[in-house]
């Protein structure tokens, strides 16, 4: 078959969903193609609360925000075609899919890509030691009790302190699988510090900061893990080796965005995108997990909604891109999104610092913006809003963090 539409959007997840109603809401003709036979994503084994605090003001489990955003969506025309393989997207604005009734292309206009992102595998590591089973990525352990209903291990240790990380220690508490323990490489936490307090200090678990897995071993099944502290300059103290006997090690050391099938757009290693979402090519925009990884379904949702409105203005010819004022890392700075502002666009600018601060200012020159944060940490991003303003031969603004005190 081939099918013609204004707005395609591919992956159905808290993104996806929010970025379809929204292009619709905006006067689009909408596809949405999601890969799995079930919409929602990651959403549909993420049983525990906090979602939707932001976007819908309401503590939801993921099937909750999930069920919320698909309600809604079942109230519009939007297609939604699941089981679907994205092959191809081409130049010419074509996109080819396989699902169970064969091969089929979809002539657009414009392009969504919400295709969320991949957990970082064991083996990029380079740990040494046996490969052998028992070990898993979080969100897999996940997916094994959340939607299997599956034990994968009588006793865990956690490599990585990331939010999934935090919330598997729990889970795999609460189902009555011994957690040994945290192990973070770096002197802080990864994942929030709300995540921090109700997943490990509310249920004793151990939090090992600068601390690494130097060893796994195991005959068939895993058995020991082997974990030193760090100093200050990453490098092993000696006779630190704390020795961890469990059948499980589960890892949660970082996401990957998810950027095929599209070539020919710049990433980095995200979608690199502007403040409308518009990605390097004009007629494809990307929101959530691909572009930049986010602490909350929230501001995915708010992302793909975004880049939902702006792909059905630019269908519709009504959104024409502007030339972009370039945002660069300062001081301090990790991670900024987006990369571009259309300066007559509101921007929702999105800033990770490098290390922690007890009190930071953020500033964002030559605009003249500073932002006071109180304990302003690198697992936590920082939201800052910029008033459409004239460009004024502004080519470049640079955000900067300098410690306050």
């Amino acid at each position: 078959m081939r099918y013609e539409t204004d707005v395609v959007v591919i992956g159905a997840g808290g993104g996806g969903m929010a970025a379809a109603l929204s292009a619709y809401k905006s006067g689009a003709d909408v596809i949405l193609i999601e890969r799995e036979e079930e919409a929602g994503g990651v959403l549909n084994q993420c049983i525990h609360n906090g979602f939707g605090l932001h976007y819908y003001k309401k503590d939801l489990t993921g099937p909750e925000f999930k069920e919320t955003l698909q309600e809604e969506l079942e109230k519009t025309n939007v297609r939604v075609l699941k089981g679907t393989f994205v092959l191809d997207v081409s130049r010419d604005k074509r996109i080819t899919f396989v699902n169970s009734d064969g091969i089929h292309e979809i002539k657009t206009k414009a392009l969504v890509m919400t295709t969320g992102a991949r957990e970082r595998h064991f083996n990029s590591l380079g740990i040494p030691g046996d490969r052998v089973s028992g070990i898993f990525t979080a969100g897999v352990a996940q997916k094994y009790i959340n939607l299997q209903n599956l034990k994968p291990a009588n006793s865990a240790l956690i490599v990585g302190s990331g939010d999934i990380g935090l919330i598997m220690a729990r889970r795999l508490h609460l189902e009555g699988i011994e957690v040994k323990g945290v192990v973070e490489i770096l002197p802080y936490p990864g994942g929030l510090e709300r995540n921090v307090q109700q997943c490990l200090r509310d249920y004793d678990i151990p939090l090992y900061l600068s601390h690494s897995v130097t060893r796994v071993e195991g005959k068939n099944r895993l058995s020991k893990v082997y974990v030193s502290q760090l100093d200050g300059t990453g490098n092993i103290i000696p006779n630190s080796e704390k020795v961890f006997e469990v059948d499980a090690l589960i890892t949660s050391v970082g996401l990957i965005p998810s950027v095929k099938p599209v070539e020919f757009v710049k990433t980095g290693p995200g979608f690199i995108t502007s403040n409308t979402n518009q990605t390097t090519e004009d007629w494809i925009f990307a929101a959530g997990n691909c572009t930049v990884i986010f602490d909350l379904v929230d501001y995915v949702a708010r992302e793909g909604e975004k880049a939902g409105k702006y792909a059905a203005l630019y269908a519709k010819d009504e959104y024409i891109s502007q030339e972009k004022i370039t945002i660069k890392k300062g001081k301090n700075i990790n991670i900024i999104h987006p990369s571009y502002i259309d300066p007559n666009q509101a921007t929702k600018l999105y800033i990770r610092v490098s290390r922690v601060f007890q009190k930071a200012e953020i500033t964002i020159e030559p605009l003249g913006i500073k932002i006071i944060e109180e304990e302003a940490r690198p697992s936590e991003m920082v939201e800052i809003q910029i008033k459409p303003f004239k460009d004024n031969l502004c080519k470049e603004i640079e955000v900067s963090a300098h410690e306050l005190g």
